[in-house]
């Protein structure tokens, strides 16, 4: 066992690929139980259904003072949330690709090189995913279908799909939405679309549609996009290709990650759903939507007798992008999207599994999107297939998720934008690196600047400055200083041991 670190030190190291955990033994027999009991009552594996949004903010769902105070209802997930367990201190990265990165490979996304956001054009010189491996590709070992329908977002080039690299079927968008809407919105985009020369070079990187492809199958058009009017038809299509899926897989276990395009930037709802939320705004009817498509399908789990062996979760990739407002979601954080504040890492996490899950739990331990990877890895009983030559960021959070009251087994959430390590989150105490500077409102992305901190680190307890407003680490944190700094340093050692991957991304 590794010598401990610190006095505060609670964690074990398992194995030198693995994140240290903190012991839990008595959830462990509770969760062991349950699962086992489980199985021999449906007689196979847990099914797994993820449910991503885009830039939705920790306080856009009503359970988390949004919901009708802001504008949009959202009755669906605020029942997942009563019936479930809600996580008031889950957390993403701060962008798109990193986040989704993390959460289908269970690691940083510093390690796999997939730091930032692909934008259209962007070539790489190391496919990532020669090196990476999905959990759906070791899911399958275990019987399961898999499929992951909306918005990828962690490469287009060849061989980088879903369906290429471990899922058995793919439809939507390989990128994300704004990819279509700036070729078609002519106010906003009036400079690139009216200027021949721009126009010409631009509109070669124009998606043809929604794309769809099944496992070792060539990539195809699913549904084509040409006009706004079929943009607004986006997520009920991912809607009704989820409700397919899980109906031609009831009689295997399947592991599916459910992503819309509500509610990133440009936001065009459906046409059933034009001012349908009290604010009539064109975010707020995209949230009521998002919420009545979580209802749809969760309705069709029920119908189909699921309920009971199918673990659900709902969360969003990043918070809110304040940069675009009023096209922008709502949290009562400092910061937003492309920020290491709470505004850009601290997201809705909610868990449901009927009668496996006891109802009406919140908690505020930690837990992130690669621990997600980790529990559909334990659900499926391949958490041994895990490659050795990879460092694992993810934890399995099993027994957290299962045992009533239960506690978290990680110590740490380390944030790192892009290709800088910015702050860690021990118990309640954010600790600041590096500070992301913004001097414009709702210029999070647009007119911020990163830099390091002066003498000390910043340290926020976020239970009586969770708006991260003054920094008191100087004055009352001397004494948990050195223990921050230990968990840092134990942090980037690992990547000493298990060297980073450059895919050539720069800035």
């Amino acid at each position: 066992m590794a010598q401990k670190i610190s006095v505060f030190d609670e964690a074990v190291v398992i194995k030198e690929n693995l994140e240290p955990i903190i012991p839990r033994p008595e959830q462990e027999k509770i969760a062991n139980q349950k699962l086992q009991d489980l199985e021999s009552k449906m007689d196979q594996k847990p099914n797994i259904l993820i449910f991503l949004v885009d830039d939705l903010g920790w306080g856009d769902i009503g359970v988390n003072g949004g919901g009708v105070a802001v504008g949009a209802p959202t009755p669906n997930v605020d029942r997942l949330a009563r019936e479930g367990k809600r996580f008031t201190s889950f957390y993403s990265t701060p962008t798109c690709t990193s986040s989704r990165a993390m959460m289908v490979t269970g690691r940083q996304p510093i390690r796999s090189g997939l730091t930032r956001p692909l934008l259209s054009g962007d070539k790489v010189t190391t496919n990532p995913w020669d090196i990476e491996v999905t959990q759906a590709e070791l899911l399958a070992s275990a019987g399961y279908k898999s499929a992951l329908i909306g918005k990828w977002h962690v490469g287009e080039g060849e061989n980088m799909l879903p369906h290429e690299v471990g899922f058995d079927y793919f439809y939507g968008l390989p990128a994300v939405q704004s990819d279509y809407t700036q070729f078609l919105v002519e106010r906003q985009y009036s400079d690139m679309i009216n200027n021949q020369e721009l126009h010409d070079m631009a509109f070669q990187l124009q998606p043809e549609g929604l794309i769809m492809g099944k496992k070792g199958g060539p990539r195809e058009v699913g549904f084509e996009i040409n006009n706004l009017s079929d943009v607004r038809q986006i997520d009920e299509k991912l809607k009704d290709e989820s409700i397919k899926f899980i109906n031609e897989n009831t009689e295997n276990p399947f592991f599916l990650i459910h992503s819309f395009t509500a509610i990133h930037n440009d936001t065009y709802c459906g046409e059933d759903y034009i001012g349908k939320s009290p604010a009539a705004m064109p975010v707020k009817d995209a949230i009521v939507e998002m919420d009545d498509i979580v209802g749809e399908i969760m309705q069709v789990l029920e119908d189909k007798g699921l309920l009971e062996n199918t673990l659900v979760f709902f969360t969003s990739d990043n918070g809110a992008n304040e940069d675009v407002f009023p096209d922008s979601g709502y949290h009562p954080w400092r910061g937003g999207k492309g920020t290491t504040w709470e505004g850009g890492v601290r997201v809705p996490g909610i868990a449901y599994w009927k009668g496996m899950i006891e109802p009406g739990q919140e908690t505020n331990e930690l837990m992130d999107l690669s621990d997600l990877y980790m529990v559909s890895l334990r659900l499926g009983g391949v958490m041994d297939k895990l490659p050795e030559n990879l460092y694992f960021d993810g934890i399995d959070q099993t027994s957290y998720l299962l045992s009533e009251n239960g506690r978290s087994h990680r110590q740490v959430v380390f944030l790192w934008n892009s290709t800088d390590f910015c702050a860690l989150r021990w118990k309640d105490y954010k600790v600041h690196f590096q500070v992301f500077d913004v001097t414009e409102t709702r210029r999070n992305i647009d007119a911020s600047t990163l830099s390091k901190v002066g003498t000390a680190p910043w340290v926020f307890n976020l239970n009586v400055d969770p708006k991260e407003m003054a920094s008191e680490g100087h004055r009352y944190f001397e004494w948990g200083m050195p223990a921050s700094l230990a968990f840092y340093k134990r942090h980037l050692a690992s990547m000493k041991k298990f060297p980073n991957t450059d895919i050539g991304l720069g800035f």
